[in-house]
């Protein structure tokens, strides 16, 4: 597979030539065969597209001293409105999982109360560094929201989130299986058989948050996690857009380019087609081994998005081109799955004619990958560069945040209905559950790396 890059790299292009070489897991090259399928009329622009910041301050909210209007906030005073509080009291660290710009996530083990001894992923976050831009700010909180909104097989489940002075704490199901990342690294290409079966459990948890207003924008393997028994799990709603309904459109400048539709980098108003772009370049990248469009800078990239013929290796079939050339289309009211009936097309496609969907949505069908682990907390799935780190939540900040900051963060705390449950059953029963987060980003591997942008920051890999 071609080489993992942030904004410089060396990658394989795929331009004028009949064919092309790719690095197998074990370091052979393959040649591959293309075929290339005429497109819709690409959507013209200027060669070179600049990336504008528009990074919004929120400097002037954080007070670095005990000056006028700042308050002290304990756990007690924020963490008060559920029947049962937590906090960092109730967790045991046990690995770290990930970290990013914002903050860790661990492996964390519930030491009291409800569900003690089960595992679970701790996402903390930096208030700090959330507040210094107001987009950051909004993102924080749609997740959040999403997580507690929205229940679905496939989408990642939150059980708890509270906060501190200094932090936001979101405790997350622990998903062992790791990332679809990492399974797609080990394996270099899927089998068509494979790649309908992610694509299907995907289909599905993307229908879902269409039906709530919810369009998700950040949809690549780094986002898709798997569980103990390998069944999909749609994780990292910072980019969600709530309250999509209908014609509405918005026009955030935001994802990971080389999973972007063309109506994104045009600036010109997505709604829920841009999730089924993404779903193409994904599985265009599971079968194919990189996303259909890369380049070895982001401008580039995006100029073949817009303009570049799409070319498909010869050895896929025919139902799997069809079924990604009419997820390819540039302009979302042709694409599959643009239209009124958002995800029905796509389920009716002829690549999923031998699918029960009853049956998928179920969790019947064999997962294609089952990952081998030792016990409940194995992070054999993680990467190692984390795992091996010492544990350790940072010290609360010795800044304080003004009061004002402290309000954008008021209702952030959650107990799961779920535990509710448990609780006013007073079952004290053991409970397990297959919990995590993704890590920010991976090292060394052979894979291809896109890179994520949001209009509002620089921080261009958010940890999930």
């Amino acid at each position: 597979m071609s080489t993992i890059f942030d904004m410089e790299l060396n990658d394989i292009e795929i331009d004028d030539g009949s064919s092309t070489m790719i690095n197998t897991p074990n370091n052979r090259n393959i040649e591959i065969d293309y075929d290339v399928l005429s497109e819709d009329e690409p959507i013209e622009v200027d060669n070179e597209i600049e990336i504008d910041n528009f990074e919004q301050s929120a400097e002037e909210l954080i007070s670095l001293g005990s000056a006028n209007n700042c308050i002290e906030l304990t756990e007690d005073m924020v963490n008060c409105q559920h029947h049962e509080r937590v906090s960092t009291q109730d967790f045991e660290l046990l690995r770290v999982l990930g970290m990013g710009g914002y903050g860790k996530v661990f492996q964390v083990r519930k030491i009291t109360g409800n569900n003690t001894g089960s595992i679970y992923a701790m996402k903390v976050l930096k208030k700090a560094k959330i507040v210094r831009s107001i987009k950051d700010t909004d993102h924080t909180k749609a997740e959040r929201n999403i997580l507690e909104s929205v229940k679905h097989p496939f989408i990642v489940d939150l059980i708890y989130a509270f906060q501190t002075r200094g932090k936001l704490y979101l405790i997350l199901e622990y998903l062992s299986g790791g990332e679809l990342f990492m399974y797609l690294e080990r394996e270099g290409l899927l089998l068509e058989s494979a790649a309908i079966f992610y694509v299907a459990e995907i289909v599905l948890a993307i229908e879902h948050l269409h039906k709530v207003g919810i369009i998700y924008r950040d949809l690549k393997p780094e986002n898709i996690m798997l569980d103990q028994q390998g069944h999909v799990k749609l994780t990292d709603f910072g980019l969600c857009k709530e309250s999509i309904y209908g014609g509405k459109m918005t026009y955030t400048f935001c994802g990971t380019v080389e999973y972007m539709a063309p109506e994104i980098l045009k600036r010109i108003g997505h709604n829920h087609a841009v999730d089924w772009w993404s779903l193409g370049a994904l599985m265009f990248d599971m079968l194919v081994g990189k996303p259909p469009f890369v380049s070895s800078n982001r401008n580039k990239t995006i100029a073949k998005i817009l303009h570049s013929e799409l070319k498909f290796p010869r050895h896929l079939t025919y139902d799997a081109r069809d079924f990604i050339q009419k997820l390819l289309r540039r302009s979302p009211d042709s694409r599959l799955g643009g239209g009124p009936d958002d995800a029905a097309p796509i389920r009716r496609h002829a690549f999923f004619n031998r699918l029960n969907w009853d049956d998928v949505l179920a969790k019947k069908l064999e997962p294609p990958f089952k990952p081998i682990l030792a016990n409940e907390e194995d992070v054999s799935q993680f990467d190692t560069k984390f795992t091996q780190q010492t544990p350790i939540d940072s010290p609360e900040e010795g800044s304080h945040l003004s009061k004002s900051v402290n309000e954008v963060f008021i209702g952030f705390t959650y107990v799961a209905p779920s535990v509710l449950d448990e609780m006013s059953k007073h079952d004290n029963t053991h409970r397990h559950y297959s919990r995590s987060p993704r890590k920010n980003q991976l090292s060394n591997h052979n894979r291809y790396q896109p890179h994520r942008i949001d209009e509002s920051t620089s921080d261009v890999n958010h940890f999930h």
